[in-house]
């Protein structure tokens, strides 16, 4: 890798970090970015010239070499923290993930931390603005043509501009994706969002992140035209990508025809044949009714593309009293039919694992948490921890800190996979 040097910025051109997602406790870099380093921070950019991490440099100024800032394609700054905690209650414990996403939003997080009220990370993003306005007054006399091209692409790319490639992103797939399955976070929840249908079957009383819309699917042509327009905002930057959303809420409703052919389409559109990392992966949420109507044909159909695939599925409950009083239109004798539906899948293909949610909350009853711990005690024992199942905290939960004893607890009588939800947004 060769460094250039442009006053006192350290300048490095698209440096080929690890090809696939690694879990790591240290910092680890994948996929390929060009580096503007100062004596205070490090700014990488992704391919297109747009910015995507900040780290900074000086620990006297920076909480912890390992956290970062980053941005996503929605235009939000997310701030990785190690946590509080390295223990057996640490954020490994409950996420899975050695570090926790702390969202400039709200969210469900059992654990509440505004660093965009933290003037480190402040000053972070005020180095940034400094930053484009320095690259735009530096003489660049005697600096390569390659070096000349990069600083005019990211210039190309401020801020304001960065904010309007996010309207046209949700341009093209018809609006925010309000949340994203609990499974993404294999990728760092870095993925390509196709929207093949709209809208939700149930309208739950205690969901607040998906719209109140009536289940349509999109058409043929719709979701041709957003892999198009998809394949052109993403440009060079594809690259760096390895996964594919299909929505928006219960894509596995809109039946075997419209996701073999948003799946099959996107796998040459977005490069996804490509041997760039060892296995694309393809998320979508479920249904309880959607799962158990599926037929064999479909999972036949998605084990056989490139794709490991991941379904998430709402249970929320087996307790009979707790989906009437969350509005769920489900009787728990088909709760109980999809979470079998869930295992059996998980065994009977390689490369298809369904999820389940379900819900914690200090309004819930004794009885909604004796049945789900009985319920993940008995199950049996996933070959290759599949069927990981995800509790998510009532949103409006006013101690939710106070969950995780809780949850540690069910965790630890599981037979299956146990993490924490935590709601992001695109």
């Amino acid at each position: 890798m060769e460094f250039y040097q442009l006053n006192n910025y350290e300048i490095s051109i698209e440096k080929q970090f690890a090809r696939d997602i690694i879990k790591a406790s240290f910092p680890l870099r994948y996929g390929k970015y060009s580096a503007i380093k100062t004596s205070e921070y490090e700014f990488l950019f992704n391919l297109n010239g747009e910015i995507k991490f900040i780290r900074g440099l000086n620990l006297k100024s920076w909480p912890h070499p390992a956290e970062q800032l980053k941005r996503t394609d929605g235009n939000d700054w997310v701030y990785y923290s190690v946590g509080d905690d390295s223990s057996d209650k640490g954020v490994i414990a409950w996420l899975g993930e050695y570090y926790l996403p702390c969202l400039p939003y709200p969210s469900n997080s059992v654990w509440e931390v505004s660093y965009f009220s933290n003037p480190n990370a402040m000053n972070a993003l005020a180095s940034l603005s400094q930053l484009y306005g320095n690259l735009f007054g530096a003489r660049k006399d005697g600096l390569s043509f390659t070096v000349r091209d990069f600083i005019d692409l990211v210039l190309d790319n401020d801020e304001n501009v960065l904010h309007e490639k996010s309207m046209k992103l949700f341009s093209i797939i018809g609006g925010r994706v309000s949340v994203l399955p609990p499974d993404t976070r294999h990728v760092d929840y870095e993925i390509i969002p196709l929207i093949i249908a709209d809208g939700c079957l149930y309208h739950c009383k205690f969901c607040c992140v998906k719209s109140a819309q009536q289940f349509q699917t999109r058409s043929k042509a719709d979701i041709l035209e957003q892999i198009q327009q998809l394949e052109i905002f993403y440009g060079r930057n594809l690259e760096n990508y390895n996964a594919l959303f299909l929505g928006n809420h219960d894509a596995l409703e809109a039946g075997d025809d419209l996701i073999y052919l948003a799946a099959s389409e996107s796998i040459e559109a977005f490069g996804f044949g490509n041997t760039r990392s060892r296995t694309p992966r393809l998320f979508l949420f479920g249904s309880v009714d959607s799962l158990l109507k599926s037929g064999n044909e479909l999972f036949e159909k998605l084990n056989h593309l490139p794709f490991y695939t991941y379904i998430n599925i709402g249970l929320e409950s087996v307790d009979a009293p707790t989906p009437a009083y969350i509005h769920k239109p489900l009787d728990t004798s088909k709760i109980r039919a999809a979470f079998q539906k869930m295992l059996d899948i998980n065994s009977a293909y390689a490369n298809i694992e369904i999820t389940a949610n379900f819900l914690l909350g200090e309004q819930l009853s004794p009885e909604h948490y004796q049945s789900l711990a009985e319920l993940l005690r008995n199950a049996p024992v996933p070959s290759h921890s599949k069927g990981a199942v995800y509790l998510s905290p009532l949103k409006d939960s006013p101690k939710k800190r106070e969950l995780l004893p809780k949850f540690l607890e069910i965790k630890k009588q599981s037979r299956l996979p146990a993490y924490i939800y935590l709601i992001q947004r695109l």
